[in-house]
């Protein structure tokens, strides 16, 4: 049976998954589940994953969430998988382990509540938290500190100083790129220091073309959705400004 990916493609998650397969020609049927009309919240999907979140898969009879085993369940179960995304030396699988632990505990908790609380939340409905954005700032700001100090230390063009991408390089990158439909401004300020992770970023995205930008398109339409409201709302408020009666200062 064809593999089932259930995914989102507005979830960074989802998308290293979905990267993953078409790069490396797994065959797959991708099975849209909306989260922002609840579709993950459902009894039918709880079937698939009881956690109820993005991504999972099913592969027959066999059944897995959480993207990091997921993407290490596909580099060892399908057949053509080149070594360097997750290689079979045992000291270089446990540095990969090493970062995406990291990852979950640092770069997501950072990147992910700053962007839904400063961009995302009112497009699902939800108020912005400003002070949960401001701590997440904090977490996201050192991370990529971290990112370009230590995991990206060295001449090599990826994580961990080597010179081909691994699943790492691919969580993490899918990670920042949600970072996109920020304010132009907020994500320079954000990225601008770090000279190193801006190029690993062009890096991962060139040594997974065309599959990267055409898995992330729907981050970039909803950058340009994101322009033209910010545009559309600086014009409004230009507007009532003029209309607005001068008060006598006499």
């Amino acid at each position: 049976m064809k593999l089932k990916v259930y995914a989102d493609r507005m979830s960074q998650p989802c998308r290293a998954v979905i990267i993953f397969c078409k790069v490396n020609g797994i065959d797959y049927e991708e099975i849209k589940v909306h989260i922002s009309k609840g579709q993950h919240l459902t009894p039918e999907f709880a079937e698939i994953n009881p956690m109820k979140q993005l991504p999972a898969i099913a592969d027959g009879r066999f059944k897995l969430f959480e993207s990091h085993a997921i993407l290490i369940y596909l580099a060892c179960a399908f057949p053509g998988v080149a070594d360097h995304w997750y290689p079979a030396d045992v000291f270089k699988r446990s540095k990969i382990h090493s970062v995406l632990d990291w990852h979950h505990s640092n770069l997501r908790r950072g990147a992910a509540p700053y962007v839904f609380n400063t961009t995302i939340a009112p497009i699902l409905g939800r108020p912005l938290n400003p002070q949960v954005a401001a701590e997440a700032e904090i977490i996201l700001s050192s991370s990529l500190s971290k990112l370009e100090s230590f995991w990206l230390k060295g001449n090599g063009r990826f994580l961990l100083g080597r010179n081909q991408p691994s699943i790492a390089d691919l969580s993490l990158v899918c990670e920042l790129m949600q970072l996109e439909v920020l304010d132009e401004k907020d994500r320079t300020r954000l990225l601008g220091p770090h000279k190193k992770v801006q190029q690993w970023i062009e890096n991962t995205r060139n040594a997974t073309s065309p599959h990267f930008d055409e898995v992330h398109r729907v981050i970039m339409l909803a950058k340009e959705r994101q322009q033209h409201q910010r545009l559309k709302a600086a014009k409004n408020e230009g507007g009532s400004n003029m209309k607005r009666p001068l008060v006598s200062r006499m």
